[in-house]
Formats: structure tokens, C-alpha cells, sequence
């Protein structure tokens, strides 16, 4: 068995949430679409622990999925508790004499107790949020980034490969205009 020091644990943890650092070598409409650029490139041995995968222009998206009504939610706490009840009336049937009786304990006093544990904080909203919803977070575009010593090559390798996405643009510094004669 290992066992991590605390300290180190913590200071892994802070390195995860720092903003990552890089150059852009690619940006993606979709997840997918970056994720399948970052395979390319380790399918090409590029050593892919270079790269990190951001997502940008962050949004909130809540998906409204159903209306909340007094029934819907009753019956979501009888079903969660009677599980419940299921679970230690078989636990306890285990341990006694007979089985039936404590299973058919266990659903009663559990549906009774899930539908108690979803009343009450339903009747606190008092009618304000009578929906259900699901709640995601999504990036306007995926951003792949590479260590600046290899950006160069990994933007190379995602542009010729054809992924879809547009390929950054190149990070070195611009070329003097060349003066073809005239002035300006």
C-alpha cells in the first residue's frame, strides 16, 4: 500500500489548479475535435505530456427538463427510501430470525422517511423553482497548448494532419516586409 505525504498531496493539488502555459497550437469548436488532435499526435510519438487541452469562453448552460409538481417529487423520495428500506430490511433479515418481515419493515419506514426527506425542502422553495433541470458547464472552443520548445512542431503536425479546427496561428515573430522599390 502507498501512502502519499500530506504536504506532497497538497502541493500536487496546487499544481493542478494552476492557469495553464503554453503556445496554441490548435483550437477546436468541440471537445472532441482537440481531444482527436492530441491522439494524432501521440499516434505520431509526440510526446503529448507537453500539451494540456483548455476550454474557453466558459458558460453556464441549465437544460430545463421537466415541470416540479408535489406528486413528482413525493414520489421520487417514496422510490429513493423504499431502496433504502430494501437495503437494511434485507441487511437485518440477514442477522434475525426471518427475512420477510424486516424487508417489509424496511420498505414501509423507508418510503416514509424519503418522502419526509424531499418535502421538506421542497415546501421551503415555496413554488419559486417548480422544474427539474441539469446543469453543464461548456467552452466556446478548445484550446491546445504545448511547451514553446515544441509548439512549432505540434501546430505543424495538427495543420498537416487535417483535423478539422483551425490550426494557431504561428507564434514567431514577423518577417521585415521586404521594400519592393516604392515608398511608403
Amino acid at each position: 500500500m502507498v501512502h502519499q505525504d500530506p504536504q506532497r498531496r497538497a502541493s500536487a493539488s496546487l499544481r493542478e489548479r494552476r492557469r495553464p502555459t503554453g503556445w496554441p497550437v490548435g483550437s477546436f469548436s468541440t471537445y472532441e475535435q482537440a481531444q482527436a488532435a492530441v491522439d494524432m499526435l501521440s499516434d505520431r510519438e509526440f510526446p503529448v505530456a507537453e500539451l494540456t487541452i483548455v476550454g474557453v469562453d466558459l458558460i453556464e448552460v441549465e437544460n430545463v427538463t421537466g415541470r416540479l409538481t408535489w406528486g413528482k417529487v413525493l414520489a421520487s423520495g417514496a422510490g429513493s427510501g423504499a431502496w433504502l428500506g430494501v437495503f437494511f430490511g434485507l441487511l437485518m433479515g440477514i442477522f434475525g430470525q426471518g427475512w420477510l418481515m424486516p424487508l417489509i419493515t424496511g420498505i414501509i419506514m423507508g418510503v416514509i422517511f424519503g418522502m419526509i426527506m424531499v418535502a421538506v425542502p421542497y415546501a421551503a422553495t415555496r413554488g419559486r423553482r417548480d422544474f427539474t433541470s441539469s446543469s453543464t458547464i461548456v467552452a466556446g472552443r478548445y484550446d491546445v497548448i504545448c511547451t514553446p520548445s515544441l509548439a512549432r512542431q505540434a501546430r505543424d503536425m495538427i495543420a498537416e494532419s487535417g483535423i478539422a479546427g483551425q490550426p494557431a496561428p504561428d507564434t514567431r515573430a514577423p518577417r521585415p516586409a521586404e521594400n519592393d522599390g516604392e515608398d511608403a
